[in-house]
């Protein structure tokens, strides 16, 4: 993999990282709000769980492959 394909990674990654922890700290000010919107709620988990997905990738990515 390429230095500059490494670090675009790097930057998506650390990207991902911040849009999944604002995710996190929306949804529980949803749930602890007085009215909880579900069909908004649904939505926020589910692109929660799609960054989760996409950072294992981009993860698994940046780890170099073992010739053993």
């Amino acid at each position: 993999m390429l230095d500059e394909e490494s670090e675009a990674l790097r930057i998506r990654l650390a990207e991902l990282r911040l849009e999944h922890r604002d995710l996190d700290e929306v949804i529980a000010r949803l749930v602890h709000s007085r009215e909880i919107d579900q069909l908004q709620l649904v939505r926020l988990k589910k692109r929660k769980l799609l960054v989760k997905d996409t950072i294992a990738k981009i993860e698994s990515r940046l780890i170099p492959d073992l010739n053993a």
